[in-house]
């Protein structure tokens, strides 16, 4: 019976613990509520616009486009006469080369969205073709992100 005594206690136990668990959860969400409560109303609005800022800081709305246009880059000069372990690097330059050359641009940006296209089966093979859209600004910077699908 002392064998069949001891199975039952770990058993007993074992929903206390439980329930000794959610009190603590909880109380944690009352801390983070409590604190949000300490600050002023005035400071949270004002965050909210910080954030909203700088989303359109790293964001492509801020750029004041002057022109924009949507090219499909043939990419064969990369696999024809390239060598395999060179060709996504030749891509993405002539990308850029393309890209300066069509919109008269002496500095052309490539996102990162259309980097991880071009590199996204890694160096030995970049697609074929690549479909962009290329957004210049009253600086005459260039930037290249993929087309939108429409």
């Amino acid at each position: 019976m002392s064998e069949s005594e001891s199975k039952e206690e770990p058993a007993a136990s074992a929903p206390s613990e439980e329930q000794e668990l959610e009190p603590t959860e909880e109380t944690t969400e009352e801390t983070v509520t409590e604190e949000e409560a300490a600050q002023p109303e005035e400071e949270k609005p004002v965050e909210a616009e910080a954030a909203e800022e700088e989303e359109g800081e790293a964001g492509e709305e801020e750029i004041e486009v002057v022109e924009e246009r949507i090219y499909t880059i043939p990419l064969r000069h990369a696999w024809v006469v390239t060598p395999r372990g060179k060709r996504a690097p030749r891509a993405v330059r002539d990308v850029r080369d393309f890209v300066a050359r069509h919109m008269k641009a002496e500095e052309v940006a490539i996102s990162n969205e259309v980097n991880s296209v071009i590199w996204g089966r890694g160096i030995n093979k970049p697609p074929r073709k690549v479909k962009i859209r290329a957004v210049k600004d009253k600086e005459g910077k260039v930037v290249v992100y993929p087309a939108k699908a429409t």
